[in-house]
C-alpha cells in the first residue's frame, strides 16, 4: 500500500479520468461558453470599476472648482490622478509589473531613470507641478511673458499652459518654458489696475461742466471702481483733471481704476465710448484736425 500522498493522487488522477471519459463535444462547449461569459463578466465588472473611479475623481474636482473656482493646481492634480488610475488599471495588467521587475533588477536602472528624467515631457510635468503648487499665475490671470506672449491663462495640462491671446487665438507654451520665463501677471493678489485716459475739448467749452460731466460718466460705469468724491473744497477729491492747452483742444485727464479681471481693452471701449456720447449729448465739442481745400477756376488764377 503506497503512501497517503500516492494515494490522493491516484483518486483525483482516476476521478479526472472518469469527467474526462463522460465529457461529450456539447458539454465541453458549455464549459467554454460558461468560461468565456464569466471572463467578459469580470472585465465588465473591472472597466466598469475603472470607468466609476474616474467619474468620482471628475465629480471631486468639480465639486472643489464649485467651491474654490478654477485653477492650474485642480487642472494639474487632475490630469495626475488620470495618469495614475491608467498606468494602475491598464498598464500594470498589461504587463507592466513584469517590465518593471526587470527594469530594477538591472544595472543599469539608475542610468536609465537619470536619462528618461531629463527628457522634455518629464521636464514639463515636474515644471507644471512648481507652478500649480507656487502659483506665478492661475487660470483667468492676464499675463505677459518676457518673450512678448501676452493674454489670459485658459488651462494647463500635464505638459503645456494654455493661453488665449488677444485676438482669440491659443498660445501653447510647455511648462518648462512657462515656468523658467520672467512674467508679468497683471491679476497677481487681486490688485486693482489703472489706465490714464485724456479726452480733448474745444477751446470755447465750459471746462467745469466737461469735467463734470466726465467724471460721473466714469464713476457710473459698472466696469470702475472710481466713486464719485467731490468736493468744491476738496482739491484731493477730483478724479478728472485740466492737464494742458494743446495746439487745437484742451486736454482733460482722468485715471480710472478697475477690477484685475477686467481686460483694459474692455474697460477702455467702455469709458472711450460712454465719454464720447456724454459730451456730445451736453453740447461739449470734440476738436478734430481738418484741412480747407479752395478750388481755384481758371478765372481766379492771379
Amino acid at each position: 500500500m503506497g503512501s497517503p500522498l500516492d494515494v490522493a493522487t491516484d483518486m483525483a488522477l482516476s476521478e479526472m479520468s472518469q469527467f474526462l471519459s463522460r465529457l461529450t463535444p456539447e458539454k465541453l462547449g458549455g464549459i467554454i461558453v460558461m468560461a468565456l461569459v464569466c471572463l467578459l463578466i469580470m472585465l465588465a465588472l473591472y472597466v466598469a470599476f475603472f470607468l466609476l473611479l474616474m467619474k468620482i475623481k471628475k465629480k471631486v474636482i468639480k465639486h472643489f472648482e464649485k467651491k474654490n473656482g478654477k485653477s492650474l493646481t485642480l487642472q494639474f492634480l487632475e490630469k495626475a490622478i488620470t495618469v495614475v488610475l491608467i498606468i494602475f488599471f491598464i498598464v500594470l495588467p498589461l504587463g507592466g509589473r513584469q517590465i518593471a521587475s526587470s527594469l530594477l533588477g538591472s544595472t543599469a536602472v539608475v542610468a536609465a531613470i537619470v536619462g528618461f528624467a531629463a527628457q522634455d515631457a518629464i521636464k514639463d510635468m515636474f515644471a507644471g507641478l512648481q507652478i500649480s503648487i507656487y502659483k506665478p499665475f492661475d487660470v483667468g490671470s492676464r499675463i505677459e511673458f518676457e518673450d512678448g506672449t501676452a493674454g489670459v491663462v485658459d488651462s494647463m495640462t500635464l505638459r503645456h499652459v494654455v493661453i488665449s491671446l488677444l485676438d482669440t487665438t491659443k498660445a501653447i507654451i510647455p511648462n518648462s518654458r512657462a515656468n523658467s520665463m520672467k512674467v508679468i501677471n497683471y491679476s497677481y493678489g487681486d490688485v486693482p489696475r489703472s489706465v490714464e485716459f485724456k479726452f480733448p475739448i474745444s477751446y470755447d467749452s465750459d471746462v467745469d461742466k466737461a469735467k463734470e460731466v466726465i467724471r460721473k460718466t466714469i464713476c457710473s460705469n459698472a466696469l470702475t471702481l472710481n466713486t464719485d468724491e467731490y468736493d468744491d473744497n476738496t482739491p484731493n477729491s477730483r478724479s478728472v483733471y485740466f492737464l494742458k492747452l494743446d495746439d487745437s483742444a484742451l486736454i482733460m485727464g482722468a485715471t480710472v481704476r478697475f477690477p484685475s479681471n477686467i481686460k483694459s481693452e474692455v474697460l477702455k471701449d467702455e469709458i472711450n465710448t460712454n465719454v464720447f456720447k456724454a459730451l456730445r449729448e451736453n453740447g461739449i465739442e470734440i476738436p478734430y484736425s481738418h484741412v480747407d481745400v479752395i478750388m481755384k477756376g481758371p478765372g481766379n488764377e492771379q
